[in-house]
């Protein structure tokens, strides 16, 4: 070995367990991950690390697993302000009872700041390094995110209703357009569009919202089949499953992440399978709430992409 063949780098990571992307299914020890800056330069077994590589700093993890940072594809991020305020009751008694008045009472900027502090360390304690948030006054929780280096799509909400972040329908696409032209392009923060759910968001905001995917790029994030109550109403009111009229208006695509779908039948699987669309399951909201279960095998075998969420520890109650 000479001084020749010995790559200087910033730091060294001895793992006794790493558990790598690929090969998938696989679990590593003894391996040593080499960091360049923020980038990973290399991940090699410790002792060829000894002979490649020279590092200024070396992390001894001896009794840690090292492994790719989980996603936490569904929350609200703020409402961990609201943990434990409701528990043991089905979703629209929580709502309309508990969490929409203790909004209207509380939410403002600086709650939603100080409740994201407390759920991004939250998140980065147990392993998280990217979530995706739904809520009200989005560029705080972008601009705190970015403060501290933490991953995140966050998706500007959108309802028929007024609320403490605007009046309606018009001023949300206003404040929501001014958050993607923002973000677009950084680093660690993704713009996205929140349209609420089928039942709070009409088709007029719903065509909206898709142009305004269409011309920027901008996921769109959406409650879907969260109950059988809300799939039961939206029949009664206008003969159609939520999945239907969405696909109708052109709005599932793989550009759209349906969160929860606790209610599946064959003629939204085919919706689904067909366009591309992805599923975001929040199993422990929905069984908090008992709202049902997310038939995830089923999807998987029609080849529907489908993701984790926690839906925020005001509806689980942790991240």
């Amino acid at each position: 070995m000479t001084a020749d063949t010995i790559t200087a780098a910033d730091t060294r990571i001895n793992a006794r367990w790493l558990i790598p992307i690929e090969p998938f299914g696989m679990v590593l020890e003894h391996q040593a991950v080499i960091l360049q800056g923020s980038r990973i330069a290399d991940v090699l077994p410790q002792a060829e690390a000894d002979t490649r590589y020279r590092t200024r700093e070396t992390i001894t993890l001896d009794q840690h697993v090292v492994m790719p940072g989980l996603i936490n594809l569904h929350g609200h991020t703020a409402m961990t302000l609201f943990r434990g305020m409701a528990d043991d009751l089905p979703l629209m008694t929580w709502l309309n009872d508990h969490i929409w008045p203790a909004e209207g009472k509380f939410v403002s900027d600086a709650f939603v700041a100080d409740g994201s502090k407390l759920a991004i360390a939250e998140m980065l304690r147990t392993g998280t390094t990217t979530f995706s948030d739904m809520y009200f006054f989005p560029e705080v929780t972008a601009q705190v995110a970015h403060d501290v280096g933490m991953r995140a799509q966050v998706c500007f909400p959108m309802l028929d209703m007024p609320t403490m972040w605007g009046s309606g329908p018009e001023e949300y696409l206003k404040k929501g357009n001014d958050l993607i032209a923002q973000w677009q392009g950084s680093t660690y923060i993704q713009p996205a569009i929140g349209p609420h759910a089928p039942y709070t968001v009409s088709d007029q905001p719903l065509k909206e919202v898709l142009a305004l995917s269409q011309s920027t790029g901008a996921a769109i994030q959406i409650h879907l089949h969260e109950t059988a109550f809300e799939v039961a109403e939206a029949i009664k009111g206008s003969g159609k499953r939520p999945v239907t009229r969405l696909a109708e208006l052109g709005l599932l695509g793989p550009n759209t992440q349906c969160v929860h779908m606790t209610q599946i039948d064959e003629s939204d699987l085919s919706h689904l399978a067909a366009t591309g669309a992805h599923i975001v399951h929040c199993p422990e909201s929905n069984l908090k709430l008992a709202s049902g279960l997310c038939p995830v095998q089923t999807l998987l075998d029609r080849g529907i992409n489908v993701a984790i969420g926690t839906d925020g520890a005001a509806s689980n109650n942790d991240l």
